[in-house]
């Protein structure tokens, strides 16, 4: 996530909650994406230093768990820099320019001056973030799944360059023979399946297979995930989207939450500001006296009762207020009840966080080197086949 400052409940919906879900079912690595942000931030960079140890202390309150997760700064390892720039020795510029956000946000941000090749060269940049971590599994929205097949076409072209080592083809079948003679034939008997019919089911079988080996060793495993697929040496792994509900969380005016809308709830509001907000929202414009009937379909507030009330209170709503038997501010307190709860717990872990800034540098020490042990294994390899291992 670009550190782009408070996080508001847009960010809690679309985004956090299902990092938080995820943490329980996958081995995930979160990142301030600081180097993405000078990419449209460059002449202001002290808002970007400010704005990142706010975000993962918005990122703890909401439940994202260090524990559980590995939680770091993109610059801090600097592995990224180092993969970005290989690939991009080999990347066609075509395959920059054919991204469709690059023209797409070039036309909304004409206030900036974008003609840069940090701005040009920022997916493969992302491209380097996931790679460098050879993750199998990104979680996206539907617009950034062009992203995602940008990746996979950049290790695919990766592992096509330099993944022709001399007498692949021996060390893959002598790789086989380790596995004993049982799984090796149910290696064999899957690639075939899968080179021969096509059987997707037969790839993913070989692959979870692999992974199962202990006794190979990673050079091992990769030849034969390239093996399987019929190619040379896997040394980046191609992910795959995982693609995540979208999830539009209104605003105080009911248009999307988002802070140039300037229609947002932070997550660290107070509950006396969470309080004002929602009571000052706009209404059905058709209810100028209390006495004047309504219809919840066009008033905002109605799309937060979506989000934060039961059937019941809903049903209550829609009965008041089509019938004027309750006044708006009357209807806004479901809202504000259900958003300060929601919140509760966030400013009870935020305090905690903010009263004590060496725990949370201390928490993003740990996680940025633990992301570092595993950059530097996939470098370890990318240096050695790209001839540049010069020990």
């Amino acid at each position: 996530m670009r550190p782009t400052g408070n996080l508001h409940l847009g960010h809690y919906h679309g985004v956090l909650k299902n990092w938080i879900k995820l943490q329980h079912e996958h081995e995930c690595l979160f990142f301030v994406a600081d180097w993405h942000a000078l990419t449209t931030h460059y002449d202001n960079p002290d808002v970007i230093r400010n704005n990142t140890w706010e975000m993962i202390i918005d990122w703890l309150a909401a439940g994202v768990d260090p524990a559980l997760s590995t939680l770091f700064i993109q610059s801090q390892v600097p592995e990224h820099a180092e993969l970005h720039l290989l690939l991009s020795m080999f990347t066609p510029l075509g395959w920059l320019e054919r991204v469709p956000t690059y023209k797409d946000q070039q036309e909304k941000l004409v206030e900036k001056d974008l003609s840069t090749y940090g701005f040009l060269g920022y997916p493969l940049l992302q491209s380097a973030d996931i790679l460098i971590y050879r993750a199998n599994l990104v979680p996206v929205g539907e617009d950034q799944v062009p992203h995602i097949e940008f990746t996979r076409e950049i290790a695919r072209r990766f592992n096509h360059l330099y993944g022709r080592e001399a007498g692949f083809e021996q060390k893959a079948e002598a790789a086989i023979r380790k596995m004993g003679a049982k799984k090796a034939r149910l290696y064999e008997e899957l690639r075939t399946r899968y080179q021969e019919q096509g059987e997707e089911d037969a790839l993913e079988a070989a692959r979870a297979l692999l992974n199962e080996q202990q006794n190979l060793s990673l050079g091992d495993r990769e030849r034969l995930f390239g093996y399987l697929e019929g190619g040379g040496k896997m040394i980046l792994v191609e992910p795959q989207a995982l693609l995540t509900e979208a999830s539009r969380m209104p605003g105080l005016d009911g248009q999307k939450m988002s802070k140039s809308y300037h229609n947002t709830i932070a997550l660290r509001e107070s509950p006396e500001e969470v309080n004002r907000k929602i009571r000052t929202m706009p209404t059905d414009p058709a209810r100028i006296r209390r006495t004047d009937p309504g219809t919840p379909e066009k008033c905002p507030v109605w799309a937060l009762h979506q989000i934060y009330s039961d059937n019941s209170v809903r049903e209550w709503v829609v009965q008041g207020c089509t019938s004027a038997g309750i006044g708006c501010i009357e209807c806004k307190q479901p809202v504000i009840d259900g958003v300060v709860a929601e919140l509760e717990p966030m400013w009870e872990r935020a305090r905690h966080y903010a009263e004590s800034p060496s725990l949370v540098r201390n928490l993003i020490a740990d996680g940025c080197e633990r992301a570092r042990e595993l950059a530097r294994d996939t470098m370890r390899d990318v240096r050695e086949v790209m001839g540049l291992n010069h020990n």
